[in-house]
């Protein structure tokens, strides 16, 4: 077995995986930027290593860093968990070419050809996988996307060939739309999956949204853990999973898994793995009644590593599949046949998301959480990495949390997950969970009728509303006046030396030292205090501001620009999603005050309208 285990990852994911670690006497070893250096996945870890700045692009999405750290502290794997550098092929070879240093997960050779859409969508063609109507090479052009639109009709899905998860995906619904989204698809791709490329699909209207959990070892074993419902969905994110699927009949289900374990045959895939599908829904059935095996299902796309839901399939089967992952790694044969898996019994994730739902699911820009009392109780499982008194950190995803729910049956599960998130206090920061209690007594969702699209176009606000009155919790976090003096010391123990940062709270300010004495506060990278842009505001007129911190994607305008109300200035990420910022009044732009790739805080300038 290993000795020790660098998980490439933050959060609950890296917590996760370091438990499973534990459990098999391995040594683990964190990784984080700036932005994390006080988060919960560092407390946990045997030994921790920073890679960079808070920007993803500069610490957690750094190859070379991340090896580098391996190194440093003698692992003997990495574990890169989901998001971030977890199905980036061109990592993955680099790790396997890595002297001592295995990867765990599957092979850079079948990530590249399943992991990238377009690869995937010609290996299930050929394995007989029913694919939906698309292209499997690149798309550069626009006029592309709008031939393929008056071929298969309107609307068209622009995808990232590294995405997941609704990032990088676009839908055109006309041929007005098609150069912006195809421009915006593949800004997401390379700045969330470092890869460009996209690919078009026919838009399905009113899908499901079924998966089926893989594993598979060096030996050619290869096993489905039963599917999963993802269908409860806003924006293409997920945001309560389940299993099995409550629409679904066991002939429907069979199919969709034998689908799954085929195409893993034919790509020759090992490790763990999920084969996700899309299936038309009957809009007139009701939820007494089933999908029967004649309901036309299509493959999606496969994710090439562990997903936010597999604690679902884990509490189906008793299976751990993390545990599994790093032993396939080492080589070992699965040690259960298809006839052993089981699924027994009902569960549900609820993605605890720093947002608010009755905002559009606006992202929280900051806070600290003042209570932090999770649930407990008989069927009832936590993955996290927060404790009391943490600051939310905003630089990344806005899932914190995950909790899980067991039941004999799905009304038993629905039963015990109202009673544990009513006993779910989190005080400090807003969460998704008023929306989680609204959806357990959602007749849609409570009867499985629901699709891919009920909550972005069917649910009525007004009702989210007043969930987040109703069951909201106090997103205030007591003020301090305090100062926080930071310093840096180098120490020497037993000939080894050690980089040292101390703080002092309340405190007066301790002097500066002499220039390399060590006393200097050190500076961000991005050469400003604050970390954000550093352009001073000399333009007249009125400035267009952040609304949250983030990372400038795109500049619309140049200085001269003559621009109307509402129109997009630039394009800012934040949580992984983009969000345009539009002028609201209009004039002539006297100063752009960010550049592509700098990153803002909330209320920095961007850009000066006269």
């Amino acid at each position: 077995m290993f000795d020790k285990v660098l998980v490439a990852n933050r959060g609950e994911i890296a917590v996760r995986v370091m438990r499973a670690c534990e459990e098999l006497d391995i040594g683990t070893v964190a990784v984080y930027s700036d932005a994390d250096k006080d988060s919960g996945h560092v407390r946990y870890a045997d030994e921790a290593y920073n890679v960079g700045p808070a920007r993803a692009a500069d610490s957690y999405l750094d190859h070379d860093a991340v090896v580098e750290a391996a190194q440093k502290a003698g692992a003997d794997a990495i574990h890169p968990g989901y998001g971030f550098l977890a199905e980036n092929a061109e990592f993955a070879g680099k790790v396997e070419d890595t002297e001592g240093v295995k990867w765990i997960g599957p092979s850079a050779d079948s990530m590249q050809q399943l992991g990238e859409k377009t690869h995937a969508r010609k290996t299930m063609r050929e394995a007989d996988v029913p694919i939906v109507p698309g292209t499997t090479d690149p798309v550069e052009e626009a006029e592309e996307v709008k031939k393929f639109g008056e071929e298969h009709g309107y609307p068209v899905a622009i995808k990232a060939e590294g995405g997941g998860g609704g990032r990088g995906m676009k839908v055109v619904r006309s041929a007005e739309e098609a150069e912006d989204q195809l421009e915006s698809a593949k800004r997401e791709g390379e700045a969330y999956f470092d890869n460009a490329n996209v690919y078009l699909e026919r838009y399905l209207e009113n899908p499901r949204h079924i998966e089926v959990q893989i594993i598979a070892d060096h030996h050619g074993n290869v096993r489905h853990l039963g599917e999963r419902d993802c269908s409860l969905q806003r924006r293409h994110q997920k945001v309560i999973e389940e299993g099995p699927s409550p629409a679904l009949t066991d002939e429907l289900r069979e199919k969709i898994a034998e689908s799954a374990r085929r195409g893993a045959d034919a790509a020759g895939y090992y490790n763990a793995g999920t084969f996700e599908f899309l299936v038309e829904e009957d809009e007139s059935r009701g939820p007494d009644e089933l999908l029967g095996a004649d309901a036309n299902f299509y493959f999606l796309e496969v994710n090439t590593r562990i997903q936010v839901e597999h604690t679902v399939t884990e509490e189906l089967t008793d299976i751990d599949i993390v545990k599994w992952q790093i032993r396939v790694a080492q080589d070992e044969e699965l040690g259960f046949a298809q006839s052993d898996v089981d699924l027994e019994g009902h569960a549900m994730e609820f993605r605890i998301n720093a947002e608010n739902a009755a905002d559009d699911f606006a992202p929280a820009t900051g806070g600290q959480l003042t209570t932090y009392d999770p649930p407990g109780g008989i069927g009832v499982r936590m993955d996290d990495a927060l404790r009391q008194g943490d600051d939310l950190v905003t630089d990344y995803d806005s899932m914190i949390a995950k909790l899980i729910v067991y039941g004999g049956d799905r009304e038993e599960c629905i039963v015990r997950s109202q009673r544990a998130l009513a006993e779910y206090d989190i005080e400090g920061i807003p969460t998704i969970i008023p929306f989680h209690r609204l959806m357990l007594e959602d007749d849609e969702f409570v009867g499985g009728t629901h699709t891919t699209k009920y909550l972005d176009h069917h649910l009525d606000q007004d009702r989210i509303e007043e969930a987040q009155e109703k069951w909201g919790s106090d997103t205030t976090s007591p003020s301090s006046d305090e100062e926080v003096v930071e310093r840096e010391f180098t120490v020497e123990v037993n000939g080894k030396r050690f980089e040292v940062e101390l703080e002092e709270r309340g405190a007066a300010a301790i002097p500066a030292g002499n220039a390399g004495s060590g006393g200097e506060k050190p500076q961000p990278a991005g050469g400003s205090d604050d970390g954000g842009s550093d352009a001073s505001v000399d333009g007249d007129g009125e400035s267009v501001a952040a609304e949250m911190q983030g990372t400038i994607l795109d500049v619309n305008v140049s200085e001269g620009d003559e621009i109307a109300s509402g129109d997009v200035v630039c394009v800012l990420e934040a949580m992984k999603m983009e969000n345009d910022v539009v002028a609201e009044r209009g004039g002539t732009v006297t100063q752009v005050a960010v550049a592509e790739g700098d990153s803002v805080d909330m209320g920095d300038v961007l850009v000066v309208i006269e």
